[in-house]
């Protein structure tokens, strides 16, 4: 990928860059036929980089890594999962709006400061 904080994700790298990172994690599981992933993947770019370290991205093809996709039990896409330390705390099915992805990341940030762990910032619609 082109940005430090999105990743692809597969089974050898899952461990290290999903359960291990401190920072929360934004799965999105996708497949390059897909039309509304590539709808909404220029909003999850922009997003991992206007959050900088606060969100890692993960994009999982579930062409190539089905294991991956059967252990979050995707069945359709896109599929948003929002992970923090290791637990998933929210998932969206679907291309959801840009503000219900917003309000999705927000609520994840905000709970992680609530709990002394502050992200560098909270977006809002604007970015």
């Amino acid at each position: 990928m082109d940005h430090e904080y999105i990743v692809d994700i597969n089974e050898d790298n899952f461990d290290s860059c999903v359960l291990q990172e401190e920072q929360l994690v934004l799965l999105d599981f996708w497949a390059p036929w897909c039309g509304p992933c590539r709808m909404i993947s220029p909003l999850i770019h922009r997003m991992a980089e206007e959050l900088g370290g606060a969100m890692v991205v993960g994009k999982i093809n579930v062409d190539e890594q089905v294991e991956l996709a059967a252990r979050f039990g995707v069945m359709s896409i896109p599929t948003l999962v929002l992970i923090k330390d290791g637990h998933v705390i929210d998932t969206m099915i679907g291309a959801g709006s840009p503000m219900d992805i917003l309000n999705m990341i927000n609520a994840a940030l905000r709970d992680a400061a609530q709990a002394d762990n502050p992200p560098s910032r909270i977006m809002n619609a604007d970015g």
